[in-house]
């Protein structure tokens, strides 16, 4: 396999513009609280919540009212930027801590030629939520395995060093099978049975997003922890290979 995209994060400032993009906003009106009741403002090119420094992303989550919100955050993406149908993704990274954060590595379809969520599919490389502190979870969506029917495809790994250390997150990606990885040794296989788009709609391009949302249906389960803001999740790099 060979280094096709990569952000490096060697240039302090706004996250590089030829990589990343962002999502803004409550999510309203299609969605509000991005469908998933979170009480995020995601901020566009604001460096109080998605900077790069010292050889690292920041993306950052505080505590102020934005909009209709009470929290502003950061969601990164890389649509039309960096999509790709197959391939190695690796982001080392260091996550935050607390009830409430909801912290997340993951894909969506750039074009949504199956229809929208979850038909066109969506690939979750590493989401955390703060009242499992030592645990972290990759997972796959589709119209016949979604978090909406609870049939979601699914597998947790333990670290007790999650928001202390930095570690690899990421999924190697083929016509066959998703394997996600914990540290590049790989914790959960989703295979592709061959069933059609319905369970396997993972042969066009998907982009990356990067991003903590605050509380939400799972973020949210136990609370959220007014006191713990701001809190960070630190991207030491994302490196794509085909």
């Amino acid at each position: 396999m060979k280094l096709v995209w990569a952000d490096e994060f060697n240039q302090d400032g706004l996250p590089d513009s030829t990589h990343w993009g962002y999502d803004l906003g409550d999510g309203c009106p299609k969605v509000c609280g991005w469908g998933n009741n979170e009480l995020q403002y995601y901020t566009d090119r604001r460096l109080e919540n998605a900077r790069v420094t010292d050889g690292n992303l920041i993306i950052e989550a505080h505590r102020e009212k934005m909009g209709s919100m009470e929290y502003t955050s950061a969601r990164l993406v890389s649509k039309k930027k960096g999509d790709w149908t197959y391939g190695r993704i690796d982001v080392r990274a260091k996550l935050p801590a607390g009830t409430g954060v909801w912290p997340a590595i993951w894909m969506l379809p750039t074009d949504w030629m199956y229809g929208g969520w979850p038909g066109s599919g969506e690939i979750d490389i590493m989401e955390h939520v703060g009242y499992l502190p030592d645990s972290i979870f990759g997972t796959v969506h589709t119209n016949h395995f979604n978090g909406m029917l609870g049939t979601q495809k699914s597998k947790g790994v333990a670290s007790s060093t999650i928001s202390t250390e930095f570690h690899n997150y990421g999924i190697d990606w083929n016509a066959d099978k998703i394997d996600f990885l914990f540290d590049d040794k790989v914790y959960y296989t989703f295979q592709n049975r061959h069933e059609g788009s319905d369970a396997w709609p993972f042969d066009l391009d998907f982009h990356l997003l990067l991003n903590i949302a605050v509380g939400g249906n799972w973020g949210g389960k136990m609370g959220v922890d007014t006191a713990i803001w701001p809190q960070q999740m630190v991207v030491d790099y994302v490196r794509v290979y085909q």
